[in-house]
């Protein structure tokens, strides 16, 4: 899509002066209304390459309005929604994609159009203190594009971001169990470690959700739940720091590490051993 669309986008710009020295300056919105949708688009163009996106949307966004049903508006409203991702207005980035989406299903800038419009949540998330909302919606709006373009030249970049936005959500609930951990309220310390192990157990904080259960657990005096989550860190993550400090734990009371007990952690012990976890 970039290449079609951008190609000859240096050369357009070049052209666009001489256009702009002989037409006078078009960027006030009542001037553009005496310009044809390739001159529109052409300006909108070179602002793209001065780097003023902001600019550049709204002249693409004329385009769709003035001449709604030319090719140069399908053109444009995929390059306004670019131009407003380009100037990190996330907002109408979101809308300008979910236009084109909902005008131009099957169009071959579709592809682009959803990953525009999941890039639009992916960036806004930037540290873990955030609320999770746009962290949900990225993974949402990237899985579509993984799912329905595995082809495309952005199912790889999506598949990456996935991964790195469902890691922030395991993140987010280590941030909250540790919180809780530290103020003694064990049980919802526990809840939140719990949530990583089952449901965020291929991200980086799986080893570090099971020694803070292993913690929670012998502070609440539930020690068979203590001991398993100790042993299936051990299956898993025996040479890690997080599993030294289990087992220091563990054997510093007196417990073997090892999978007793009927509980939550002892089913997934044991689906462990027959291969079927992680």
């Amino acid at each position: 899509m970039r290449a079609a669309l951008y190609s000859g986008l240096k050369v357009a710009a070049v052209f666009s002066v001489a256009v702009l020295t002989a037409c006078g300056d078009v960027a006030p919105t009542r001037d553009l209304e005496g310009y044809s949708a390739e001159e529109i688009y052409k300006r909108a163009e070179y602002e793209i390459s001065t780097n003023d996106f902001d600019t550049a949307a709204h002249h693409f966004g004329e385009i769709e309005r003035l001449y709604p049903y030319s090719s140069w508006a399908k053109r444009a409203l995929i390059m306004e929604a670019f131009s407003y991702h380009r100037d990190r207005d996330y907002e109408p980035a979101r809308l300008a994609a979910q236009r084109f989406i909902d005008f131009y299903p099957t169009d071959a800038d579709a592809a682009y159009a959803h990953y525009l419009l999941a890039l639009s949540y992916y960036d806004q998330i930037d540290d873990v203190g955030r609320d999770q909302g746009l962290t949900f919606q990225a993974l949402q709006a990237l899985r579509v594009v993984i799912e329905q373009f595995p082809e495309s030249e952005y199912a790889r970049s999506a598949i990456l971001k996935f991964d790195l936005a469902f890691d922030h959500l395991a993140a987010k609930e280590m941030e909250i169990g540790r919180y809780y951990l530290k103020r003694k309220h064990y049980t919802a310390a526990t809840n939140r470690f719990r949530v990583v192990v089952e449901q965020f157990q291929t991200t980086q904080h799986t080893a570090e959700a099971l020694h803070r259960l292993v913690e929670s657990y012998l502070a609440l005096g539930l020690t068979e739940e203590a001991q398993t989550a100790g042993a299936i860190l051990g299956h898993n993550y025996k040479s890690t720091q997080w599993y030294a400090d289990s087992y220091a734990l563990l054997t510093g009371q007196g417990l073997e590490v090892k999978s007793l007990g009927n509980n939550w952690l002892s089913a997934v012990y044991r689906q462990m051993v027959r291969g079927e976890w992680l």
